[in-house]
């Protein structure tokens, strides 16, 4: 994997837990922008006893343009989401996990045409497989999959 590719897998799971954090404690958009850049990122991860390893440093820009964007297009994207999930499902009843990853998912295939379909949506599928060992990432992977083909012009 390429620093690049590495700085933005980084980058799109930092905004998925940005996402999970302001939903689960209201806080605002660029509260938990500047939290993530000064106290996430550029850290080492806790692997074992007295041993750490650095994390692969995140695509700031990136990360904080996703933060930005689902807030910015959250009616948007939940409604292209919603559209996607079967009858009688509420976006609402979905985990809070499962939401941030499909949120930040759902606007990256909107609204960043220079990432390749499959690319976006096999990074939230394996962001998807990093918290859920169930069902969850093949519903990840069936839900983007969906919102791609409603969002992304057919070549």
């Amino acid at each position: 994997m390429s620093s690049a590719h590495a700085s933005r897998s980084v980058a799109r799971l930092a905004a998925v837990q940005a996402l999970y954090q302001m939903e689960v404690s209201s806080i605002g958009v660029e509260h938990v922008i500047r939290e993530f850049t000064d106290h996430r990122f550029d850290r080492d991860i806790e692997v074992g006893d007295n041993e750490s390893v650095p994390l692969a440093a995140a695509d700031e820009a990136f990360f904080a343009e996703l933060v930005r964007g689902v807030v910015a297009e959250q009616g948007r994207v939940d409604a292209a989401i919603a559209r996607r999930l079967a009858e009688n499902w509420r976006l609402e009843r979905l985990d809070a996990t499962v939401r941030a990853i499909l949120r930040a998912g759902a606007y990256e295939l909107a609204h960043r045409a220079d990432v390749p379909t499959e690319v976006a949506i096999d990074e939230y599928v394996e962001i998807a497989k990093s918290f859920f060992e169930g069902v969850e990432p093949g519903f990840v992977n069936g839900a983007l999959d969906a919102v791609a083909r409603d969002v992304r012009p057919r070549t």
